[in-house]
């Protein structure tokens, strides 16, 4: 019998690859970065446990696609840090899979060369060496889970996770947020459902069962207990929904499902309009919210490169790609980003007790 003609009818090849502890082995993760790694997480956990009363800030580019670049903007943010760290926890976005709605680059783990060449065995080893590079800064790293093997190869290296919003409803993801190491965030679906997110939080936070694989690169099926720091990420739709009504209308949705009212604020995407520039408003109205007295805001997230914008229609093969501009979402530059944080902090500092009061 000819099974071609009954499965793998429309895969043109199999390329095997390199399990997890291969990778790990070839790229180890060092004792002393595994507790800076399991501190940068508690530090998330606090704020989301409201133990820690300081704003978390997850920031950086829409997307790594040059490591020399996004290393040398990690090394800013973290000398900016030591200025802000009293006030703000900074995670910095390391986002290195890009969901699209149609086609277009699918990001550094999936085609590193950027050239339509999908070289994932380059790309998986490039996204773990560069968060080592991260951890070796002390810099906590934040990322997007969208392909259910890849926490298995980067996982140990994160301290916090996002659930973009194409991929809020889907069962896989809430099942694998549910057995992610590092706290959660469910971003609002595109056209601005709530409900849909606050849906994803409480099956994240319930025991589930999936296929995955094993560290030795074996098919198995995981069990979990359930991610109790799953939160929401509203990041804006058909309208922006980072004003006062929204995220009133947020919080009683989150207390009627029996969830912590726990919420980051995302400047950019729907809430921004799409406009990169749009975020500076955004932010300084959210922080406005919090003087205000909202203690529910407990982060905000800022798409920021070192030059801003980004490159405009950049398609797989192009010659001359940017290093320090985003070839994905436009972002805010360096000093534009610098100064909203150290604004943030000083807005932050006398309210810090109230806060940690509540």
């Amino acid at each position: 019998m000819d099974t071609d003609r009954l499965f793998n009818v429309h895969i043109r090849s199999e390329t095997p690859l390199v399990s997890p502890a291969e990778i790990k082995a070839d790229l180890p993760l060092a004792p002393d970065r595994e507790e800076f790694v399991l501190t940068a997480r508690g530090k998330v956990r606090a704020i989301l446990e409201r133990s820690d009363p300081r704003l978390l800030i997850l920031v950086g580019p829409c997307s790594i696609h040059n490591t020399e670049s996004g290393l040398e903007y990690a090394r800013r943010l973290k000398a900016l840090e030591k200025e802000v760290g009293d006030a703000l926890v900074p995670v910095m976005r390391v986002y290195f899979e890009k969901p699209r709605t149609t086609v277009g680059w699918k990001g550094l783990i999936n085609d590193p060369r950027l050239d339509g060449s999908f070289r994932i065995d380059e790309g998986l080893r490039l996204a773990r060496r560069f968060l080592l590079d991260i951890a070796a800064l002390d810099l906590p790293a934040g990322t997007e889970a969208l392909d259910p093997v890849v926490p298995q190869y980067i996982g140990d290296l994160v301290a916090w996770t996002a659930i973009g919003a194409r991929t809020s409803e889907s069962q896989t993801h809430r099942e694998l947020a549910s057995g992610l190491s590092s706290p959660v965030g469910f971003k609002n679906t595109t056209d601005g459902n709530m409900e849909l997110a606050i849906n994803a939080i409480q099956a994240a936070g319930q025991p589930h069962h999936f296929l995955g694989i094993t560290q030795k690169g074996r098919i198995a099926v995981f069990r979990t207990r359930g991610n109790p720091h799953a939160h929401i990420i509203l990041r804006g739709g058909l309208r922006p929904n980072y004003d006062r009504a929204s995220l009133a209308y947020c919080r009683e949705k989150l207390r009627a499902a029996g969830l912590p009212p726990n919420i980051v604020v995302d400047c950019s995407h729907g809430n921004s309009e799409k406009n990169h520039e749009r975020q500076s408003a955004v932010f300084q109205d959210c922080l406005r919210q919090i003087e205000d007295g909202n203690r529910d805001l407990i982060g905000l997230m800022l798409e920021s490169h070192l030059l801003a914008g980004a490159r405009p229609g950049f398609a797989p093969g192009e010659n001359d790609v940017p290093a320090d501009q985003s070839i994905t979402d436009a972002c805010l530059d360096w000093d534009a980003t610098r100064a909203l944080l150290l604004d943030a902090a000083a807005r932050m500092r006398p309210l810090l007790a109230a806060r940690g009061a509540s």
